[in-house]
């Protein structure tokens, strides 16, 4: 029985690097299903998903490759493509996106599984059970004691993703470092942004014509990381700030659902400060 599998890989650009890989799929039993390939000739890297099927268990496979990927100093990331990622969610008060992605999961539109919900605050815990997710209440007073709860459930619940659904709380960069490449953050604007408090009421008093919002990885610079994802839409001068927040909420709900999906199907690499998404 053959089982579907996602490579993703990145080296220092140079001839022969598909015919590597494709020959090492076809040699060893699998079917490619879709490929897809990208160069970045400002700094010669080179970047390839390649979906296929295969007899092998994973774990064979992962073996298997690693000549290959020590042979051309490739960083390779090899996963099954059914398995849902496991992510832990965290919010604070405002529920949309924590709701969309929650619905999205149980309707299977979302490759995810949600062992746990956190929040420093106990507004969402009823919306979390009525997905019957586990809510986990861990106030930020102590920051570190909280963060330090944070790396625990992420731990023992053997979670691969963080989605920071509208926590309304900055991370330590000790934080940040250790949730390199699997945190994900949804901020209210597409960046940059109207900082500070009332972002919305900043937007109407500027009379902006477009809202929107941006999914990155989280970083220590705050909201600077990598973007995945974003999205805008046009406003007019009838809006007002409550119809602007209506809107951006919406917003912000499907953009950091599309990017959590592509992050779950293997389609997003790390480009230093930046991102290749392939579709």
């Amino acid at each position: 029985m053959s089982t579907t599998i996602v490579l993703t890989l990145t080296c220092p650009d140079r001839a022969g690097l598909v015919y590597a890989v494709t020959r090492w799929i076809a040699e060893s039993g699998g079917n490619i299903l879709d490929s897809q390939q990208f160069t970045d000739t400002a700094d010669s890297e080179f970047f390839l998903r390649v979906h296929f099927d295969h007899p092998e268990p994973v774990e064979a496979l992962r073996a298997s490759f690693v000549p290959v990927a020590a042979e051309h100093a490739m960083r390779f990331h090899l996963v099954v493509a059914e398995q849902p990622t496991r992510t832990l969610v965290m919010v604070s008060k405002e529920g949309h996106c924590l709701n969309d992605l929650l619905y999205r999961q149980s309707t299977g539109a979302l490759p995810i599984e949600v062992p746990a919900v956190v929040s420093n605050h106990r507004d969402l815990e009823r919306l979390a059970s009525t997905y019957g997710v586990p809510f986990h209440h861990v106030p930020t007073g102590d920051k570190a004691a909280a963060e330090a709860t944070v790396l625990r459930l992420v731990a023992e619940l053997d979670v691969d993703l963080v989605v920071l659904a509208r926590y309304m709380q900055i991370l330590s960069d000790d934080l940040c470092r250790s949730l390199s490449g699997r945190a994900i953050n949804i901020h209210h604007s597409f960046l940059p942004s109207f900082k500070g408090a009332r972002p919305y009421h900043q937007a109407h008093d500027r009379g902006v014509k477009l809202i929107g919002a941006t999914a990155h990885y989280v970083t220590a610079d705050l909201d600077e990381g990598p973007i995945i994802d974003q999205e805008v839409q046009r406003v007019d001068h009838r809006m007002t700030p409550a119809d602007l927040a209506r809107v951006g909420r919406d917003v912000e709900a499907r953009t950091l659902s599309r990017a959590v999906a592509l992050h779950a199907e293997s389609r997003v690499l790390l480009n230093g400060p930046r991102t290749v998404v392939f579709s």
